[in-house]
């Protein structure tokens, strides 16, 4: 009994990383508008598309080489210049049930609007949470950080659940407080919708 209790609780554990992996509004795999220590593994991929009051963007990431994760995202707005990021990210250390998992990133390589590094850890913790903090240059300007509060974590061990897992955000990115709901459709599918930046938007995503 007591080692199924303790499989049952590191498979909450890690998996609600996988449960709520997807791109951030800027591209790499992450929360609205920050990063997390994930990256996608080998042979994956992820795209979207986000709604924004001012526009929209599309994100595409792939796994380049081991614990490498590389995109782009392509933001279009209605009445200021396109610009199209190249962002990169590290895995340095896995996430385990006890230690977090790290990362380092670039964004915007390209620096068409302001380039951006960033170093950020991630840890599951007991009931469905997870949090991530990290500090960067750009436009984080210094520290950023973000929970997730999975609501039906128990539907992924056993799959019982009649509704969709939905994981609520709260973040700061370092110049405001952000915040939304990630509910998975089916596994790898993904809608986001939220409060951003003092505008809401809303998005889907797909990871496989």
């Amino acid at each position: 009994m007591k080692k199924t209790l303790l499989a049952a609780f590191c498979a909450l554990m890690l998996g609600t990383a996988s449960a709520t992996a997807a791109p951030s509004v800027n591209g790499s795999t992450g929360l609205i508008n920050t990063p997390s220590a994930d990256v996608l593994h080998s042979g994956q991929f992820s795209l979207g598309y986000y709604n924004l009051e001012d526009g929209g963007v599309g994100v595409f990431n792939m796994n380049l080489a081991k614990n490498l994760e590389v995109g782009i995202a392509g933001f279009r707005y209605d009445s200021k210049a396109d610009n199209t990021f190249l962002n990169a990210k590290l895995s340095l250390a896995p996430e385990t049930v006890l230690t977090p998992g790290i990362a380092i990133g670039l964004e915007d390589i390209s620096d068409e609007r302001e380039r951006t590094g960033y170093i950020v850890a991630s840890k599951a913790l007991p009931f469905g949470f997870r949090i991530h903090a990290g500090v960067g240059d750009g436009r984080y300007d210094g520290f950023f950080a973000g929970l997730e509060k999975t609501i039906n974590p128990v539907s992924i061990i056993t799959g019982n659940s009649t509704f969709p897992a939905t994981t609520l955000i709260a973040e700061y990115d370092g110049k405001d407080m952000n915040y939304g709901a990630r509910l998975s459709i089916v596994p790898g599918l993904k809608i986001d919708a939220g409060w951003r930046n003092h505008d809401a938007y809303i998005g889907i995503s797909f990871t496989k």
